[in-house]
C-alpha cells in the first residue's frame, strides 16, 4: 500500500534533494520504521488518513524500543520530510507533522566557566616557582585564543608575532590559522622567554617549542590536565572541568558577547560553522529573556 509512495519518494530525494545513497537510504528506513509500526498495531493507514495522535503514538513506540532522543529526532525529521514530499505533490491536504514535537535533547555542553572563575583558577598559580610563569602563560593563551591543548603545546616561537597582537596556530589535518592574541597572554610569554625559558637547557629538536618542561622537552597532553585539574580544585570550583573547558568558555563568552558566529568560527579553526553553533544554543534562552524584556510584541 505504501510502496507506490516510497518510490516516489525516493525519486524525489535524489532529484530534488540531490543526497546521497546513504542519506537515501536513511530516510526510507525512518519510514520503513513507520510502516511497520502502522502493521503491528493494525492500523496501516495511507499516508493521507494518517493524524497527528498516530505519529505521537509512534513516537511513543519507537521511544519504548530503546531508541534514545537523538535517534528519535533523527527518525522524526525522516517522517517530516516524507510528508513535506507527499505536500508538494499534494498527496495529502494537511501536514499532520506539523504539531508534533520532538523529543527534548540533552544539551551535550560540557560545563562553561565564568570570567570570573577563570581568573579565580589562574590567580592559584604559584608565581614564585619557574614552572607557575610558564603556567600562566599556557592558560592565559589558552583562555585568550581559544586553542585546542594539542595546539597549545605544539606552539612554535616561530609562530609567534607578539608585536602585531597574533599567533599562527596549527590545527587539526595540519590546517594553520592566525589567531589574534589578548595583550595579559602577550605579557606573560613574554615574561616566561625572557626570564624563565632562557634558563632551560633545551632538548635538541625542540629548539623551536615555546613551552618546555623542566628538561627541555614538550609538555605533554596529561601535564596539562593535571595542571589544570589541580588548580580548579584548588580554586574550588566545583565543575567537570578539563582543558578543553577553556576553549569552550572561549567561543561561549564571545558569543555571548554578541561576536559573529564566522569569526568565531574562524579563531577555532572549525571546518563546519555547525560546529560553531553548538555555542548558540547556551545564548537562546538568554535572547528570550531579552526579548520578553525589550520587545513591545511580547508585552
Amino acid at each position: 500500500m505504501w510502496d507506490p509512495y516510497k518510490k516516489g519518494y525516493k525519486a524525489w530525494l535524489q532529484l530534488e534533494r540531490s543526497l546521497s545513497d546513504n542519506s537515501i537510504e536513511a530516510y526510507l528506513r525512518d519510514i520503513d520504521k513507520l510502516t511497520q509500526y502502522l502493521q503491528t498495531t493494525d492500523t496501516l493507514k495511507a499516508p493521507d488518513a494518517i493524524e497527528l495522535k498516530d505519529l505521537q503514538s509512534f513516537l511513543h513506540w519507537i521511544a519504548g524500543l530503546g531508541l534514545n532522543a537523538t535517534s528519535q529526532a533523527r527518525i522524526l525529521s525522516g517522517i517530516r520530510s516524507f510528508y513535506k514530499y507527499c505536500s508538494i505533490e499534494q498527496i495529502v491536504k494537511n501536514d499532520p507533522t506539523t504539531l508534533l514535537e520532538s523529543p527534548k535533547l540533552k544539551r551535550a555542553l560540557p560545563d562553561i566557566l565564568s570570567f570570573d572563575e577563570i581568573e579565580t583558577i589562574i590567580g592559584q598559580i604559584d608565581l614564585s616557582k619557574p614552572e607557575g610563569g610558564r603556567n600562566k602563560a599556557i592558560l592565559e593563551t589558552m583562555y585568550s585564543c581559544g586553542l585546542r591543548v594539542s595546539e597549545v603545546i605544539n606552539l612554535r616561537l616561530s609562530c609567534l608575532y607578539l608585536d602585531v597582537g597574533f599567533i599562527r596556530v596549527i590545527g587539526k589535518g595540519d590546517k594553520e590559522r592566525l589567531v589574534p592574541i589578548g595583550s595579559s597572554a602577550i605579557k606573560y610569554i613574554r615574561i616566561y622567554q625572557q626570564d624563565i625559558r632562557v634558563h632551560v637547557a633545551v632538548k635538541p629538536g625542540n629548539e623551536d617549542i615555546l613551552f618546555l618542561n623542566r628538561r627541555g622537552a614538550r609538555l605533554t597532553r596529561v601535564m596539562i590536565f593535571l595542571l589544570i585539574k589541580d588548580l580548579v580544585q584548588k580554586a574550588g570550583v566545583n565543575k567537570n572541568i578539563s582543558p578543553h573547558t577553556f576553549r569552550h568558555s572561549f567561543a561561549t563568552h564571545l558569543v555571548e558577547g554578541g561576536a559573529d558566529l564566522r569569526a568565531v568560527q574562524e579563531m577555532l579553526g572549525h571546518e563546519s560553522i555547525t560546529t560553531t553553533e553548538i555555542y548558540t544554543h547556551l545564548d537562546r534562552e538568554f535572547l528570550r529573556e531579552t526579548l520578553h524584556r525589550y520587545h513591545p510584541a511580547f508585552h
